[in-house]
């Protein structure tokens, strides 16, 4: 009698795409079963619904409400969870020197005064929103606690809420046994392991719409990676041909920038980090993503030129 060898499954990819948060996310994972795969990706989808509830302003229970509607009132305590997100937020801000803030202002909360000094003039609005920031929260670290010095003072989360989400569904992924995966949140990816061929994840095969991207063929295995668009520049299509690879030593024609893409270990910090850096600029942008460790950046000017930071090479 003939003995009949059985062939183990290979492990495949298997995805699903919905809308939490009120984006599409697309949750990969690198398995051999399927009904393995839908149960851990049904995990990440309610700890993505957790982190929404976790920092909605729309409830009033929520935390954040209750932090926002006692600023310069009194101080808040809060969740280690919150509150450990609100100190990094902070950090980030004092990082980009308030080119990213946790903060803003609601202008209906001034005097009569300072509503009407709420017209712009020459580009700056002359509110109070000028001089309250992030500088004016007071964090207790040992009662965990919050406080926003004046009235009118709100936090929100809306540059990394969707990337510290898709950490949190990472962790429960790889807790839950998942050794290989991707989180597409709105085009922002985040990657863990290597893909089934034992190959690393590149842009490209993590989202394959990025495959005619100048950045396609960079290796992203345990990165996270958030690009910011610049809505009001010519969104003309950039294939790797049209974009010539610029070094960045010294100097950079001025020119205003069309997309930042943000390389580093956590969705989050990439999140938080890529909208800044095109405010500030290619020279200013640059200089201080390389003095920070574990972070990289690609840069795409008007003109469709492509700057690197230290560390990211692209082939011309």
């Amino acid at each position: 009698m003939l003995a009949v060898k059985t062939l183990a499954p290979k492990s495949v990819i298997f995805r699903r795409t919905m809308r939490l948060m009120g984006n599409l996310f697309e949750i990969s994972v690198v398995g051999k079963d399927p009904a393995w795969a839908d149960e851990r990706i049904d995990d990440a989808v309610a700890e993505i619904n957790r982190v929404e509830k976790l920092l909605s302003t729309f409830s009033d229970d929520s935390s954040i409400n209750e932090i926002n509607r006692s600023a310069g009132v009194k101080a808040v305590k809060t969740d280690a969870e919150i509150f450990r997100l609100i100190d990094r937020s902070i950090q980030i801000s004092g990082l980009t020197h308030g080119a990213y803030d946790v903060t803003y202002h609601t202008p209906e909360k001034d005097s009569q005064d300072n509503a009407v000094s709420a017209i712009p003039q020459n580009g700056k609005s002359k509110t109070a929103s000028d001089r309250l920031n992030y500088r004016s929260v007071v964090l207790d670290a040992k009662e965990l606690t919050v406080y926003l010095k004046e009235k009118g003072m709100r936090i929100g989360f809306g540059a990394n809420c969707r990337g510290y989400a898709a950490d949190r569904a990472k962790y429960i992924l790889q807790m839950s046994g998942v050794n290989s995966g991707v989180i597409n949140s709105g085009g922002d990816l985040l990657t863990w392991g290597l893909r089934p061929d034992n190959e690393p994840w590149t842009v490209a095969t993590a989202d394959p719409s990025q495959r005619s991207q100048p950045i396609a063929d960079i290796n992203i295995s345990n990165m996270a990676v958030a690009t910011s668009v610049n809505a009001r520049v010519s969104t003309a299509s950039i294939t790797k041909k049209s974009i010539p690879v610029v070094k960045a030593p010294k100097g950079f024609p001025v020119s205003g920038i069309r997309s930042v893409t943000i390389l580093s270990p956590s969705a989050e910090l990439s999140d938080s980090m890529a909208t800044p850096v095109m405010a500030i600029g290619v020279n200013a942008g640059l200089y201080m993503v390389n003095q920070l460790n574990q972070m990289a950046c690609v840069i795409v000017d008007d003109q469709n030129r492509l700057y690197t930071s230290k560390g990211i090479h692209i082939a011309n």
